[in-house]
C-alpha cells in the first residue's frame, strides 16, 4: 500500500466512484497550513517524514462502470486503477507466456489504463517473478526515454494465461517531460538541504535523471539518494527534485525504524531458488524475535550481543563489520590475499536488508551490470555473506570452536585466544577480473591472524567449467564449506598449525563438506540439491552431484581408492572417501539415537540441549569437533583421524559407540588392519575388517579360461590407481582371500588377458564364501599378443588392461582419429562385445604425452570397424557398430571420472582379425552441455568446440574385445 495521501482511495464494487482526499494548506503552498500527514506504515516517525508534493487528481474516464462489472477497482490520482481484482479471472486465454499475457491484457483494456497497444509494447520489463505456478509481471513506463523515477508501474498477476490481479501507478499522460533547467550538482544540494544531510560526510550520494508523472503532467526530475548524518541523527533519503523548478516533488525516508536493539539481516538460508528464478526467498534474521523477523539468531553465543556490535565499545558499527566477521566488497582485485575496504553502506537503523534482483543470472554474466544501478546486487551479496559467516561462527562455537580453540574474533574478552582475527570476507571477489570465476577459498593463518575468505562469481568457461551465472555469496553450502576450513585448520594441531599432507588435505576438504551440510540439516534448511547431501548444487547447476564426483549419501568410495580421480591424488576427490565414511558413521548414529523433531534439532544446534540428550547426528558432529582437538599435528592420515574419532567417543560417551564407528570405518576400508605410510601415501593399505563385530571372508575361485590366471580384486568401482584387496597371483604377498565386515559390495576384477569385470557380491558374517570368477578372454589384450597402431601416441596403452593409462590423439580435430588393434592370434575370431574406457591418466605425463591433460578431451562417442583379410588396406575395414552419441555422458559442470569408467557395448557377431576404434566425438566436441555461447560476457567464450584447446585432442584408456 502506498503511503502517499494523494494515491489513497476507497474500495468500490461494480460502480466506480472516486473518493478524493483533501490536500493540506502547506501542500498547496498556502501560508500557515499544516504539512501533509502520511500514514506511518513503515514506522518512520523519526527525522523528516515522507512527503509527496504533487498536486491534483486525474478523474477516471467516464462510463467504465459497466466494463468493471464483477471487479473491485481502486483508482489512483493519475487516473488509472490502483487495484483491479475480483473473485473471477479478470481475463483468460492469453497464453502461457506471462509477460505476453500481461501486455495483451493491458492493450485490450486501453480505456481502463489509458495505454495504446504501441504504448503497452513500449513498457519496460522490470521483472517477471514466479508465484508458484503463476507470475508477477512488473512493467514500467518511460517518458521521452526517461524511466519513471517514482510511480509509472504496473504489476499484473498471471497464471496459465489468466489475469487474476492488477495493481498500478501508471499515468495516462504519456508526453515527454521538459528539459532540465538545473544541474545534477544543484539538485544534490537541494536534496541535502531538504533532508538535513551534510554532503561532506554523506556516505552515499547518487543522482539519476528520471521522469516523475503527476496529475499536472510529467516532470523532469533528478532522483537523489543520500545516506549520511544530519544534525547528529541518522539520515537517509530518496528525494525527487524537479529538474525545472528545483522544488521537492517527493521525499522518502529510507530509515526504517523498528526496535533499534534488534538489528536484522536479509539472507538466503541455503541458496536462491534452485530453478534460478528471481523469486526473493530470503528470510529476515533478527537478533531476537520480533515483528517482521523470520528467524532469531540469539546473538553472539558468549555475550549475546548482535552481529554488528563492536565488542570493544559495545556499540553498533551500522555496517557489515562485527566481532566475528567483517565483510567487504573486493571486486577489483584478483589477488585472494587482499581484503576489500568497502563494507555494506552504513545502515543507521541496523536494517541490513537490500534489494536482490538476481542480476548476475538474469544478465547472463554481463560485467556491465557492475556499473549499473544495483551493481549486480552487491549490497545484498555483502549482507548475505556477512550473515552466513556469523551463522557458522555461532553454530560452531556451540560445538567447541571457541576462543580457547582459537576461533576468529576481534575481541575474545577473557575467554582465551589472541583475538584480533575476525573472518574477513570478500564478496564478489575479483568480479572485475574476467579470469577470476568459479571458485571459493579460505585463507587461514594461525591464531591472532585474521583469515580471509573469497566468494567469487560463477559462469560457464569453455573447456574448463560450465556453471550457471550465479553469485557464490548466496550458496551456503559453499560458504559453510569455506568457513569450516578455518574451523578445522584452527582446531587441529594447535593454534599455529593446520592440515598438512595429501591425505590430511583431503580430510580438510571433506570436513568442510560435512560440517556445511550438518549446519544446514540441523536447522532444517534444504538446499536445491536432489538430496540434502549435495555440495554446491546452486553454483554448479548440478542438483545430483554438485561440485563433487558424488552425492555424499550415494558414494561408493573407500580407502583403497586414494588417488582414484582423473588427475590422480587430489584433495577434493580423495576427500570424498572420508566423506562417504563419515556419512555412514553419521547414519549409524541417527539409526541408534534417532533424528529427533525439527524443534529438537534446532534446540541442539543452538546449544540449548546437552549433546547426550540430542539426536544421533548432533552426537556425531560433536565427536567430529572433539577429534580435531585430539590431534596435536595436522600431518595426519585417514587412519590417524579414525583413531581420534574413536578416542573422542571413548572420552565423551565412554566408548558407547565404538561398535557403530568401527563398522562404518570397516565398510570403507578403514578397518583394523588399515595402514598408511604417512599423510602423503598414495597407496595406503585398506582393511575391511571390523574388530568390534563378526566378519566374513571371500576367497577368489577362478574357473574356466581364467582358472590359472592372475586376477586382482578391487572393492568399489575403480581399478586404475586403486589398491587391490586380494589376488590369485602367487608372485604377490596379497593372497586370494579377503576378510570383510558383512554387507553387499561392488567389485572390479581385472587381470592380464581378461580385461575388466564388474560384479556385486555379499559378505556373510562368520562365513567364508567362494567368489567364483570366470571372466572371458580379452581378444584385444597386449598381454595375450595383441598390438595397436594408429593416430596419436601411446596406442599400446589402449590395450594394456588398466585404466591408469591412456591413448592420446594429441593434435587435430578428434572426429575420425583411430587406433587399429591386431587381435591376439593369427586366425579370425568372433567378436560379440567390446569394452571401452574414456578414463584419463594422472596429470603426470610421459615423454610421448607430457604435461597436464584436460577433462574435456575424454572420449564421448565412437565407432568400431572390423577387418578379416587384407587389413593393411583401410578400405578393408567395415563399420560394425556406432555407439550412442552419449556413450560417455558427462554432465554439468564438467566431466568426472565416474562418467568415464569402462563400459560394455554389444556389437553384431563379427569375424575379425583386426578391430578399429574410431572417434566420433570428444566431450568437448560432442557434448551439447558444453556447446554454444551460454552467457552474455563479451570477454568470455563458452563453446568448447571452438574456444578451448581441448577441441584439438581426444583420449581413451581402454579398448577390449570379447567373443561373449
Amino acid at each position: 500500500m502506498s503511503t502517499r495521501p494523494w494515491l489513497r482511495s476507497a474500495v468500490i464494487a461494480v460502480a466506480v466512484t472516486v473518493s478524493a482526499l483533501p490536500l493540506s494548506g502547506a501542500a498547496r503552498g498556502e501560508p500557515g497550513g499544516q504539512a501533509p500527514i502520511a500514514h506511518d506504515f513503515q514506522a518512520e516517525q523519526h527525522e523528516k517524514p515522507d512527503v509527496d508534493n504533487r498536486q491534483g487528481r486525474v478523474a477516471p474516464p467516464a462510463g467504465l462502470g459497466a466494463r468493471a462489472a464483477g471487479a473491485e477497482i481502486r483508482w489512483n490520482a493519475l487516473g488509472t486503477p490502483a487495484v483491479v481484482t475480483g473473485a473471477a479471472p479478470l481475463a483468460e486465454g492469453l497464453g502461457e507466456d506471462p509477460e505476453r499475457a500481461a501486455r495483451a491484457y493491458l492493450a485490450a483494456n486501453e480505456p481502463l489504463f489509458g495505454l495504446s497497444a504501441e504504448e503497452v509494447a513500449g513498457l519496460e520489463k522490470v521483472a517477471v517473478n514466479p508465484l508458484g505456478a503463476g507470475y508477477a509481471v512488473l512493467l514500467r513506463q518511460k517518458f521521452g526515454g526517461l524511466p519513471a523515477g517514482v510511480d509509472g508501474l504496473v504489476a499484473v498477476g498471471v497464471v496459465h494465461g489468466k489475469v487474476r490481479h492488477v495493481t498500478s501507478s501508471l499515468a495516462r499522460e504519456q508526453t515527454a517531460p521538459p528539459a532540465a533547467a538545473i544541474s545534477e550538482a544543484r539538485a544534490l544540494e537541494i536534496a541535502a538541504r531538504d533532508g538535513g544531510v551534510d554532503l561532506a560526510t554523506a556516505t552515499t550520494k547518487q543522482v539519476t535523471k528520471v521522469a516523475v508523472p503527476a496529475p499536472d503532467g510529467v516532470h523532469s526530475a533528478y532522483q537523489v539518494v543520500l545516506i549520511g548524518g544530519g544534525e547528529g541523527q541518522a539520515a537517509a533519503y530518496t528525494t525527487h527534485v524537479d529538474a525545472v523548478s528545483g522544488g521537492i516533488l517527493t521525499r522518502e525516508n529510507l530509515v526504517d525504524h523498528f526496535d533499534p536493539e534488534n538489528p536484522r539481516w536479509a539472507a538466503f538460508p541455503v541458496n536462491p531458488p534452485g530453478d534460478y528464478s528471481s523469486a526473493d526467498a530470503r528470510r529476515t534474521w533478527c537478533q531476537a524475535p520480533g515483528p517482521g523477523c523470520d528467524l532469531a539468531t540469539g546473538g553472539d553465543p558468549a555475550t549475546g550481543r548482535a552481529w554488528d556490535v563492536d565488542h570493544a565499545t559495545g556499540t553498533p558499527t551500522y555496517t557489515s563489520a562485527g566481532n566475528a566477521t567483517r565483510t567487504y566488497e573486493n571486486r577489483a582485485s584478483g589477488d585472494p590475499f587482499t581484503v576489500g575496504t568497502r563494507t555494506n553502506a552504513a545502515s543507521p537503523n541496523r536494517s541490513y536488508v537490500y534489494p536482490w534482483r538476481n542480476t548476475w543470472n538474469t544478465a547472463k554474466c554481463d560485467p556491465a551490470t557492475f556499473d549499473q544501478p544495483g551493481e549486480a546486487d552487491l549490497e545484498a551479496a555483502i549482507a548475505n555473506l556477512n550473515a552466513m559467516h556469523n551463522r557458522m561462527h555461532d553454530w560452531s562455537y556451540r560445538l567447541g570452536f571457541t576462543e580457547s580453540a582459537w576461533n576468529m574474533q576481534v575481541d575474545n574478552g577473557d575467554r582465551g585466544g589472541l583475538g584480533n582475527d575476525p573472518e574477513l570476507g570478500n564478496a564478489q571477489a575479483g568480479a572485475r577480473v574476467s579470469s577470476v570465476r568459479d571458485n571459493a577459498n579460505q585463507i587461514t593463518g594461525p591464531d591472532g591472524t585474521a583469515p580471509i575468505t573469497n566468494m567469487y562469481l560463477w559462469q560457464p568457461i569453455a573447456g574448463s567449467f560450465y556453471s550457471p551465472c550465479v553469485d557464490g555469496d548466496y550458496d551456503m553450502s559453499v560458504i559453510g564449506h569455506e568457513y569450516t576450513h578455518a574451523i578445522s585448520g584452527r582446531m587441529i594441531g594447535g593454534p599455529n598449525a593446520g592440515w598438512s599432507g595429501a591425505q590430511a588435505g583431503a580430510m580438510n576438504e571433506s570436513t568442510s563438506d560435512l560440517f556445511a551440510i550438518e549446519y544446514l540439516n540441523e536447522y532444517g534448511f534444504r538446499s536445491s540439491g536432489a538430496t540434502p547431501y549435495v555440495i554446491g548444487p546452486y553454483v554448479t547447476g548440478d542438483r545430483a552431484r554438485g561440485i563433487r564426483n558424488y552425492d555424499m549419501s550415494k558414494s561408493p568410495l573407500n580407502y583403497s581408492d586414494i588417488a582414484y580421480d582423473l588427475v590422480g591424488a587430489q584433495v577434493h576427490a580423495d576427500g570424498e572417501i572420508w566423506t562417504a565414511t563419515q556419512f555412514d558413521a553419521r547414519a549409524a548414529f541417527v539409526k541408534r539415537y534417532g533424528d529427533g523433531t525439527p524443534a529438537r534439532q534446532r534446540a541442539c544446534a543452538d546449544g540449548k540441549v546437552a549433546v547426550d540428550k540430542c539426536p544421533g547426528n548432533r552426537r556425531w558432529a560433536q565427536l567430529s569437533y572433539d577429534a580435531l582437538l585430539l590431534m596435536a599435528s595436522g600431518a595426519v592420515s585417514y587412519v590417524d583421524h579414525r583413531d581420534a574419532i574413536l578416542a573422542a567417543d571413548a572420552i565423551r560417551f565412554d566408548g558407547a559407540n565404538q561398535d557403530i564407528l568401527w563398522r562404518a570405518f570397516a565398510e570403507h576400508g578403514l578397518g583394523k588392519g588399515a595402514a598408511s605410510n604417512g599423510p602423503n601415501d598414495p597407496d595406503p593399505t585398506p582393511s575391511f575388517t571390523d574388530p568390534a563385530g563378526r566378519n566374513g571372508s571371500l576367497q577368489l575361485k577362478p574357473l574356466g579360461e581364467a582358472k590359472d590366471a592372475a586376477l586382482r580384486l578391487y572393492v568399489g568401482d575403480y581399478e586404475g590407481r586403486a589398491v587391490p584387496v586380494a589376488d590369485t597371483d602367487p608372485a604377490t604377498p596379497l593372497g586370494d582371500t579377503v576378510e570383510m565386515t558383512p554387507g553387499t559390495y561392488r567389485f572390479v576384477v581385472a587381470g592380464a588377458g581378461f580385461g575388466h569385470t564388474r560384479l556385486t557380491f555379499p559378505v556373510v558374517a562368520g562365513v567364508k564364501l567362494p567368489l567364483v570368477l570366470s571372466p572371458p578372454r580379452n581378444l584385444a589384450s597386449a598381454a595375450a599378443g595383441a598390438t595397436a597402431a594408429g593416430d596419436g601416441v601411446n596406442q599400446a596403452r589402449l590395450i594394456d588392461e588398466t585404466e591408469a593409462t591412456n591413448w592420446a590423439s594429441r593434435t587435430g580435430a578428434p572426429a575420425g582419429k583411430s587406433v587399429t588393434v591386431d587381435l591376439a592370434g593369427d586366425r579370425p575370431v568372433t567378436v560379440r562385445r567390446v569394452q571401452v574406457s574414456a578414463m584419463l591418466r594422472p596429470d603426470v605425463g610421459d615423454a610421448a604425452d607430457p604435461g597436464a591433460q584436460n577433462r574435456f578431451s575424454a572420449l564421448r562417442a565412437f565407432e568400431v570397424l572390423a577387418c578379416a583379410a587384407n587389413c593393411a588396406d583401410p578400405a578393408s575395414f567395415r563399420k560394425i557398430y556406432t555407439s550412442p552419441a552419449d556413450a560417455f555422458d558427462a554432465t554439468l559442470p564438467r566431466p568426472r571420472g565416474a562418467d568415464l569408467l569402462v563400459r560394455s557395448f554389444r556389437v553384431p557377431p563379427t569375424s575379425a582379425t583386426h578391430l578399429m576404434l574410431r572417434v566420433v566425438s570428444s566431450q568437448c566436441t560432442g557434448n551439447p552441455r558444453y556447446a554454444g555461447e551460454q552467457d552474455a560476457d563479451p570477454n568470455s567464450s563458452t563453446d568448447c568446440a571452438t574456444a578451448s584447446a581441448a577441441r584439438e585432442q581426444v583420449r581413451a584408456a581402454e579398448f577390449q574385445a570379447y567373443s561373449h
